[in-house]
């Protein structure tokens, strides 16, 4: 399928895609290798860590946005590309897996957005009340946050695997 994109179009789509993929992998490995260590060591305080993922939230939103849309013009751009769900050479495998990996890492951040940083919000009204009973529940939430984390960030690693290999061929 050979689709026709202005050359200024597909160079704007690259340099999009590229930013905030950094901006999105970026903010998930500052999470795991830096804010969750400092947490763990108590150095970074719980409210902290909550409002360093409410302020990243919208950059994680928007990011995912536009990476939809610029890999969009870009797998239609490629020469490779064949049509919607034709799996005919690595490329496209590579493609498909590459797929299956982000949408896996759009519904952990969905499910962390929607469940996860809410009850952390509801923890934190808890503690006034029953402090006790608020530590556990948070114990238990920040080991769900952390199993979460990393596997995004093991999704993240197959997102850039499959990336490597189509861009390889």
């Amino acid at each position: 399928m050979d689709v026709t994109i202005p050359f200024w179009v597909l160079v704007l789509s690259y340099y999009i895609h590229l930013l905030t993929t950094v901006i999105w992998l970026g903010g998930l490995t500052l999470m795991a290798l830096v804010a969750w260590p400092a947490l763990q060591k108590r150095t970074l305080v719980a409210n902290q860590w909550l409002d360093l993922q409410r302020r990243f939230t919208p950059w994680i939103n928007l990011s995912l946005a536009l990476l939809l849309i610029t890999g969009f013009v870009q797998m239609t751009a490629s020469p490779h590309y064949e049509g919607f769900l034709e799996i005919n050479s690595l490329w496209s495998w590579a493609i498909l897996l590459k797929h299956i990996a982000f949408v896996g890492m759009v519904a952990i951040t969905a499910h962390v957005q929607v469940k996860i940083l809410p009850a952390a919000a509801r923890l934190e009204l808890l503690a006034q009340q029953k402090p006790e009973l608020a530590a556990r529940e948070q114990a238990n939430l920040h080991r769900q946050e952390i199993g979460l984390l990393k596997l995004n960030l093991f999704c993240a690693g197959l997102v850039l695997f499959f990336t490597a290999v189509a861009t390889a061929v």
